[in-house]
């Protein structure tokens, strides 16, 4: 096995996994092998007061599967530790596979799993038999389960132990497993970030189920969430991405919601902008939704789309995403008729995904539940007029910058893109009023300066 950390590389013996083997950790890679300063006091030639200079903080970010076009961790783990680097903190991302993406400034430093999901069950090999880590994780795949928040717990353990002084602090990205409650009670500061609840994606999948034998496989899917419950009542320091995760977090996890902080997410408004130069196409629409998953709510707009085909023939709608092969997305696509109108996209660059952005009339987050939303996010920041459903988080980040219409609605859906279609100035208007949204009040820099507050607060009480 490889252990690598982003720019070198170290070689341990082949082995089972990270739980196995023995590790080496580059802790020079900047070019300091000193320890962090504490605050340090300086006296300003003019004056006789001293000014405090914050010291830097050295921040580890863990994220069991970070890959950002498998779901907003990935982008959350991508950009938070972007905006922590620029603001001037020094910043590790530890991470199962897939693999982030990530700022040239931020280490990756990775741990290997099994990649059952990428691999297969029938990539075990005798090798891997050494490493429990291993078998669980096998076992669980086999028979259903889905345990990577555990074995990856179990990984971060390990390497923790080994380096875990070497931090700050350390920034749970909602694995929520054992190990998280091994890492607190070694000492070491910890924040855990809950993006939502996945009881929440628990109720819409059952609720989406068509019979007893798919339920069953849901719940078996869905039984990380025991340990996740149990993790969650333990943990010192909570923090959510807004007001309503805040709420439903507390209500299915039977916590106050006093106790769980709040920073908003981010948009890099660096990054998603308006692209002049790209003219848009007056009959495309386009939406970033996982294609299969009950919670994204694709299946309604397929069906408002089908119906806005008979006043619209020439409309378009882009979905950036893949469906599964035969799957409910595929069979939905041939029932309506629609199957060669819709192009989906995946595996795509972010640039591309701007780009697509600058060409779409109008974006559409037709989401059952969001716990912050960043589609709906970044396509007002790229300038395009959002039409959003009011699922979770959704009306905090839009706001009156977006046409919001009930969940599971398809005829308000259906209204609402219908509408802006008809009306190029009000969609003109919506989508400069979203851009100054999200640059007043939802970009990384915001974010990083209230998360870096928190991690103040939180390394103080560690200490105290």
């Amino acid at each position: 096995m490889t252990i690598r950390v982003r720019g070198l590389r170290a070689i341990s013996p082949s082995s089972a996994d990270l739980e196995d083997a023995p590790i080496r950790h580059l802790d020079t890679i900047q070019g300091s092998s000193q320890p962090l300063a504490a605050a340090v006091s300086v006296v300003a030639a003019d004056s006789t007061a001293p000014v405090v200079v914050e010291k830097s903080l050295r921040i580890a970010l863990l994220g069991y599967r970070s890959q950002p076009h498998g779901g907003g961790q990935g982008v959350y783990l991508r950009y938070l530790s972007k905006a922590l680097v620029e603001a001037g903190h020094s910043v590790d991302v530890i991470s199962g596979p897939p693999y982030p993406h990530l700022d040239p400034r931020v280490r990756l430093i990775e741990l290997p799993s099994l990649d059952l999901f990428e691999n297969g069950l029938l990539s075990l090999r005798p090798r891997h038999l050494r490493s429990m880590t291993n078998i669980l994780e096998w076992s669980s795949k086999l028979t259903g389960g889905f345990a990577e928040p555990y074995t990856f717990g179990r990984r971060a353990v390990k390497f923790l132990k080994a380096h875990g002084r070497e931090y700050d602090l350390i920034h749970d990205n909602q694995s929520l497993s054992y190990g998280m409650l091994q890492i607190q009670d070694m000492g070491l500061p910890l924040v855990t970030t809950v993006h939502h609840p996945i009881t929440s994606d628990l109720r819409i999948a059952l609720n989406a189920a068509r019979n007893a034998w798919e339920r069953l496989l849901i719940r078996r899917w869905h039984s990380f969430l025991y340990m996740q419950k149990k993790v969650v009542r333990q943990l010192h320091n909570i923090v959510t991405v807004s007001d309503c995760s805040r709420q439903d977090i507390a209500r299915d996890f039977g916590l106050q919601p006093a106790g769980i902080s709040l920073v908003h997410n981010g948009i890099d408004t660096e990054v998603f902008r308006p692209m002049p130069g790209i003219a848009r196409n007056p009959m495309r629409l386009m939406a970033t939704c996982s294609a299969d998953a009950p919670l994204k709510g694709l299946r309604y707009l397929l069906r408002a789309y089908a119906s806005l085909l008979a006043e619209f023939p020439e409309l378009e709608l882009l979905v950036v995403s893949k469906p599964q092969p035969g799957g409910k997305t595929e069979k939905l696509l041939a029932r309506l008729g629609i199957a060669d109108r819709v192009q989906f996209v995946s595996g795509i660059s972010t640039q591309q995904m701007v780009d697509y952005y600058a060409q779409a009339a109008i974006a559409v987050v037709p989401s059952v539940y969001e716990g912050f939303g960043l589609p709906a996010g970044e396509a007002m920041a790229c300038g395009v007029p959002v039409v959003s459903t009011d699922g979770g988080a959704l009306p905090e980040v839009v706001g009156d910058a977006g046409l919001i219409v009930a969940t599971k609605d398809t005829e308000a859906l259906a209204g609402a893109i219908g509408r802006l279609l008809r009306d190029p100035q009000q969609r003109e208007a919506l989508g400069l009023r979203g851009q100054q949204r999200i640059d007043q009040s939802f970009c990384w820099d915001v974010c990083a300066g209230q998360m870096t507050d928190y991690y103040r607060k939180v390394i103080a009480d560690a200490n105290r």
